[in-house]
């Protein structure tokens, strides 16, 4: 893919994020966006990006700049403004995401548009910030504005969640939801995830055959598929006779990992395992985390640590050279997205057969070093 198809991609990720943060805001007294710089940090992305994504909302009357203040969004606009303005017979979906990965999420952005028919359906883009109360808010305020079914990515899916009665009303109204990555065991609701207990037996596979042995992991305790991850890695580990050590596994919340200050964290934890040679990397955001800890160390990947990592979400593996399972973001998006569909025209809200775990995309680079 061009670097010019990229950029357009993120900058439509950017355009949708401030659409949702103004959806939000614009029943309150608070008009001003974030700034350029926030927004950069935020969402991963370029200032470039940024203002291409300001620029066109601009142009649409959505929002104005003051010079000396900031970016503000035109209230009586965004009080009339829709997504599906004119679209009176279009069928109007909800997708629900936590927001903090931009590339995996204008990827997933891109297969759910393939699949649904720009003149017969929109898609109306929510952000929880993986928060339950955001996650709530979301759900109480989309409850009763006639959306025929939600894509949605859960908030913290690997502990019990406060919402499950938002989700039990949707139920009851026969609202079709389909879960993507992250779901909650206890609803019956399908989803389209990516088999991470074949993941981690292939990469953990590649690091012990390579002959690594003092394997270190980093995972995220409160997101159900980082905790299907680490299952993966301990059982892989007992499968090809590696003695599997507390020790060498670090655990942080969702807020850590996307916290620049968890670097000092990683340094102490590989400082602390002298005999480590390979390190497992539960996404590309602790995968970045853990590439900056390497380099303020002095340490070379693979010469001094060899890498693995899930779910590499930038499209710029190859170049990279990280072996790691390459997010499939779009394929995931077609398949939410026809899945939805499905259950829309059949009038299906629970899982009848619509779930599918798809297989991982394995890409072996040169990040992991023949001992």
């Amino acid at each position: 893919m061009n670097g010019v198809s990229v950029s357009n991609k993120k900058s439509e990720y950017v355009y949708r994020w401030i659409l949702a943060y103004i959806d939000e805001n614009r029943f309150s007294s608070n008009q001003k966006l974030p700034s350029e710089n926030a927004l950069c940090r935020r969402l991963d992305v370029s200032r470039e990006t940024v203002r291409a994504a300001l620029d066109r909302m601009v142009q649409e009357g959505l929002i104005y700049k003051v010079r000396g203040s900031g970016t503000y969004f035109n209230k009586e606009v965004a009080l009339s403004y829709e997504l599906d303005a004119g679209a009176v017979h279009c069928k109007k979906i909800g997708l629900i995401l936590q927001g903090q990965d931009s590339s995996a999420n204008s990827s997933l952005i891109q297969g759910i548009q393939s699949v649904l028919p720009a003149n017969q359906v929109t898609l109306r883009t929510f952000l929880t910030d993986n928060k339950f109360s955001n996650e709530r808010r979301c759900l109480q305020s989309v409850m009763y504005q006639n959306f025929q079914g939600f894509i949605i990515d859960g908030v913290k899916a690997s502990i019990l969640n406060p919402n499950l009665d938002c989700y039990k009303e949707l139920s009851r109204r026969r609202i079709p939801v389909v879960f993507y990555n992250n779901y909650y065991k206890n609803l019956r609701y399908p989803r389209i995830i990516v088999n991470d207990l074949e993941c981690a037996d292939r990469l953990i596979g590649l690091l012990i055959r390579a002959g690594h042995t003092q394997i270190a992991g980093i995972f995220v305790y409160d997101n159900y598929q980082s905790v299907e991850k680490f299952q993966g890695m301990a059982a892989a580990l007992l499968k090809y006779g590696v003695e599997f050590q507390d020790d060498y596994i670090k655990w942080c919340v969702s807020n850590e990992a996307h916290d620049i200050r968890f670097v000092r964290t990683i340094e102490k934890f590989l400082k602390s395992l002298p005999r480590c040679t390979a390190i497992v990397c539960c996404n590309y955001i602790i995968y970045r985390l853990v590439r900056q800890a390497l380099s303020e160390m002095g340490k070379q990947v693979p010469e001094d640590y060899s890498l693995v990592c899930f779910d590499y979400s930038m499209e710029d593996w190859e170049q990279e050279g990280v072996t790691c399972s390459v997010h499939q973001g779009y394929q995931m998006g077609a398949l939410v997205a026809d899945c939805l569909m499905r259950m829309i025209d059949n009038r299906d809200c629970d899982d009848k057969g619509y779930s599918f775990v798809m297989p991982p995309k394995i890409y072996e680079g040169v990040s992991v070093k023949q001992l």
